[in-house]
């Protein structure tokens, strides 16, 4: 069975093709990305209007690309999956109302998919894919969520933000420094010339005994530093700034995934979403488990970010254990808001 699997949820337009076969892991066929990065650099952050026309633009061309890398004609799919939810809405609506138009023109099915489970399942495309059960990280944009993960559906939330998410804190942060968009990675780079013990700066929640998160707090704290540091400060300052600010961030979500193993008994750990791809977060969260024999799992790095294999990934697993609800004919919602312990 090949599922064809759409991804629309913010600022990039993602298409994948994946195999499933009854047996064994579901096999990624072909792939295309296309990001939004540079149209929105321009005003700092994710436009959603602008988003939603882009991908207008973008998600047949990438389609054709697709099938013609696949080798296939449009008629082979047998159902056609896209991101259900959450993000925005109309980026949203784009991908749902390509994948049902599609789908329907074709009789075939379609499946909604939840953008955070496509995310969790991102792993198992990977070379060293992980086994049920696991703890996972979900670190993606406004997300950040630890979880206990017993088979495909079966998500326990285990602790969640209670206000900004781990990327909102690297994205914002950086833009109290003056980086341009996106802030996460270009702060991470900085980083790399900066001394990580320069500026005290607060570790949220670390001592809660919860796996909750908290980073509203580390936002303004480096906000107040920026202000000491005066309207011209030093290049170096800023570096310095920025790698105290990802040790942070990196700490606190190390802690928090060791307290999460202890308390369930796992020894297996998934890390996935954007933030997943942070050298330090992987570099200390391998060193950390190394010591407690815990295996860590990531997805590879151009799979950290959205993409459409995640979704075709998720629909294809979906499937194979017996829990997907296709769908037929036009009718389709989409969910900007959505809980993955309820999907």
């Amino acid at each position: 069975m090949r599922v064809l699997g759409f991804e629309s949820s913010c600022d990039e337009t993602g298409v994948a093709l994946v195999d499933v076969q009854p047996q064994g892991t579901p096999t990624l066929i072909a792939q295309a990305l296309h990001s939004q990065i540079d149209m929105h650099q321009a005003y700092g952050g994710v436009v959603p209007e602008l988003a939603s026309r882009d991908h207008i633009r973008r998600v047949l061309p990438l389609t054709r690309q697709v099938l013609a890398e696949a080798g296939m004609a449009l008629s082979e799919i047998d159902v056609i999956a896209y991101t259900r939810g959450p993000g925005l809405a109309g980026a949203l609506l784009v991908g749902a109302g390509v994948a049902v138009s599609m789908a329907a023109a074709l009789g075939k099915p379609t499946l909604g998919v939840h953008h955070l489970e496509g995310h969790l399942l991102s792993p198992f495309l990977s070379a060293d894919p992980p086994e049920f059960p696991f703890i996972a990280l979900l670190v993606s944009g406004g997300h950040t969520q630890l979880m206990r993960v017993d088979q495909v559906g079966s998500y326990e939330m285990l602790g969640e933000t209670i206000d900004d998410a781990a990327g909102e804190a690297f994205d914002k942060s950086a833009k109290l420094m003056g980086l341009p968009y996106p802030g996460g990675p270009h702060l991470s780079r900085l980083a790399q010339d900066g001394d990580e013990r320069a500026f005290d700066l607060p570790r949220p929640m670390l001592r809660s005994g919860k796996p909750d998160f908290s980073f509203a707090g580390l936002k303004t704290a480096v906000l107040t530093q920026i202000k000491k540091l005066g309207d011209s400060p030093e290049p170096q300052q800023l570096a310095d700034l920025a790698a105290s600010t990802q040790a942070s961030i990196v700490e606190v979500l190390v802690h928090k995934s060791l307290l999460a193993l202890k308390e369930s008994g796992l020894k297996r750990l998934v890390v996935a979403g954007g933030v997943g791809a942070n050298a330090k977060l992987r570099e200390q969260l391998n060193k950390a488990c190394a010591k407690r024999g815990i295996r860590v799992h990531y997805p590879e790095l151009h799979l950290c970010t959205d993409n459409g294999a995640m979704i075709a990934m998720a629909a294809a697993m979906r499937l194979q254990s017996g829990q997907a609800q296709l769908e037929q004919g036009g009718a389709f919602d989409v969910k900007p808001r959505w809980d993955l312990s309820l999907s």
